[in-house]
């Protein structure tokens, strides 16, 4: 297994870093929802290539918490950056069902227009974008009972152009693509992961189950097929954030393991990294949440926050930290 290196020790307006995607210019866009400390805001972050950190968007806040906590983010070819505000993630009351899909408009490098593609959600996780449409994954759906009493999530998808769609978290949403069941008792919680590959086939990891689901689809956009295409309990504990490389590599943060595991073109899965509970600032992989594909390495989120007897992460440090492996 490879040994991961430290990219970076992250300034000190970031305590729980957490999505990325690659943008135009060829920056790393990172994104921070910081419920480490929830008087930190919910931020965006430009890295360039010199590895200058600066501190791009404000998320707005939701109008009714006073919050934004911005997890999974993708750029659309017109550089847009759609975002998850998980406003829910931390359980708080207060902000159940308050999550929202955002579209934030970007002219000249800037922020200059907010708008609500979907509100009402209970835990928006991960997004991509493909054509001209979102798909999103909700790690949670508690209001849906299914018979066998386990947890239920599923992907939205939506236009990229919607706006202010309410959503209800059962399975009469219409913009529900399709749906998980997370078999593993012992960790209930669902899609999270997410990717396309070249041929435009749709990739989710159910997080408690250890597995990628492969969706494939009709001609009219309609799901085909879901089935799980991989899945190896010894080498992959938990799918967190995930990414295909230029052929057909896909990479899956394992967040209760603290490691990244390889899936190859043919569903085999590989641990190619794993590091034992540490603070990360010598680049230990500390709580990963997402890797990214950037300037021949993968730079990987550590989120280094959430603890449990499933967990090798057993506490929050300061300063937060980005991990680097060779590719």
């Amino acid at each position: 297994m490879q040994e991961p290196k430290l990219f970076a020790l992250l300034p000190d307006y970031i305590c729980t870093p957490d999505g990325m995607a690659v943008d135009k210019d060829g920056d790393l866009i990172l994104s921070c929802p910081n419920f480490a400390d929830v008087k930190m805001s919910g931020c965006l972050v430009r890295i360039d290539k010199e590895k200058n950190f600066t501190k791009w968007v404000d998320v707005p806040v939701h109008p009714q918490t006073g919050v934004a906590r911005p997890m999974g983010i993708a750029i659309g070819e017109d550089g847009d950056i759609y975002i998850c505000d998980n406003q829910g993630w931390s359980g708080a009351e207060e902000l159940l069902y308050k999550g929202r899909m955002l579209r934030i408009r970007i002219k000249d490098n800037k922020a200059v227009k907010t708008t609500v593609i979907a509100d009402g959600m209970e835990h928006p996780n991960g997004v991509r974008i493909l054509g001209d449409h979102l798909y999103v994954t909700q790690s949670l759906m508690s209001k849906v009972k299914d018979p066998s009493g386990l947890l239920v999530s599923c992907v939205y998808k939506f236009h990229l152009d919607d706006e202010n769609i309410q959503i209800d978290n059962t399975l009469d949403d219409p913009n529900i693509l399709t749906t998980f069941i997370t078999q593993n008792t012992e960790c209930q919680y669902g899609a999270d992961g997410i990717a396309f590959d070249k041929n435009g086939n749709l990739y989710v990891g159910n997080f408690g189950d250890g597995a990628v689901h492969k969706i494939t689809f009709n001609k009219d956009g309609s799901v085909r097929e879901n089935k799980v295409w991989a899945k190896n309990q010894k080498e992959l504990q938990t799918t967190d954030g995930m990414m295909f490389d230029e052929d057909g590599n896909l990479y899956i943060a394992d967040f209760s393991a603290n490691a990244i595991a390889k899936v190859n073109p043919n569903g085999e899965v590989t641990r190619i990294a794993q590091s034992p509970d540490s603070d990360g600032f010598n680049g230990e992989l500390d709580q990963p949440g997402e890797p990214c594909v950037w300037r021949g390495m993968l730079v990987i989120s550590c989120f280094d926050l959430v603890t449990g007897p499933d967990k090798v992460n057993t506490k929050h440090e300061m300063p937060a930290t980005l991990s680097q492996l060779d590719l």
